[in-house]
């Protein structure tokens, strides 16, 4: 993460821009303290997107969970008899 003054930000900022445009996130500094941070913008996926993320995820999974396991059965590891944990 690089560390910039504001003056040096007013006249680097296309490069700056670059920088962020590649994955790099930027401090501005005032007087040694950091102001503020420029960063790559985050888009938050649609509920499409992430239904195909989801769906995509199962289909790598399909046939790779071995049988035999059912959550009933795990809590039987996990709790005793009177539904404590164990």
């Amino acid at each position: 993460m690089a560390h910039v003054s504001v003056s040096e930000a007013k006249t680097r900022f296309t490069e700056i821009l670059r920088l962020v445009e590649a994955g790099e996130e930027v401090v501005v500094t005032r007087h040694g303290k950091e102001v503020a941070q420029i960063g790559p913008r985050r888009i938050k996926p649609t509920p499409t997107q992430k239904l195909a993320a989801i769906r995509k995820a199962q289909e790598l999974a399909r046939g790779k969970v071995e049988p035999g396991f059912s959550a009933a059965r795990s809590a039987d590891f996990l709790y005793e008899g009177d539904g404590l944990p164990g």
